[in-house]
């Protein structure tokens, strides 16, 4: 090289940054939308339903915790106006998954809670809530 030219980066060395930035803005999104999904109505909605059922509460033992979902789970699923999630939660006693289905009548309408349902490790089943009734006004806590 000629004095006062730029050496060129080694490619080693751009190549590992160039994997450490692609890397970071990966887990960046994969937080993102992990923060989108528990600050939405479905999800803070069927996280109450199962904070006040004391039946699911005992299953699992205190203290109650959610974790992340699988975002590569196809069963997780939002559009415009449903939403179907399995999230997955524990306790001392037992660990399971919340199901949840919710949905809404349009793109700028309220969410609402369809049906949300427990299902431990074990297999057993608690039903959390169920919305009944032809029109959906009817809620039927279990």
């Amino acid at each position: 090289m000629y004095p006062g030219s730029r050496q060129s980066i080694p490619l080693g060395i751009k190549v590992l940054f160039s994997g450490v930035f692609g890397a970071g803005g990966f887990a960046l999104v994969y937080y993102l939308i992990q923060k989108f999904h528990s600050r939405s109505l479905y999800y803070k909605l069927a996280v109450e339903q199962l904070q006040s059922h004391p039946e699911a509460q005992e299953a699992l033992g205190p203290p109650l915790n959610i974790h992340y979902l699988k975002l590569t789970d196809r069963e997780n699923f939002v559009d415009i106006a449903d939403a179907k999630l399995k999230i997955p939660v524990s306790g001392s006693k037992s660990e399971g998954l919340l199901y949840v289905h919710s949905s809404r009548g349009g793109p700028f309408q309220r969410w609402h809670l369809d049906e949300v349902f427990l299902e431990l490790k074990d297999g057993q089943q608690i039903p959390v809530f169920k919305l009944s009734g032809e029109n959906g006004d009817e809620v039927k806590k279990e």
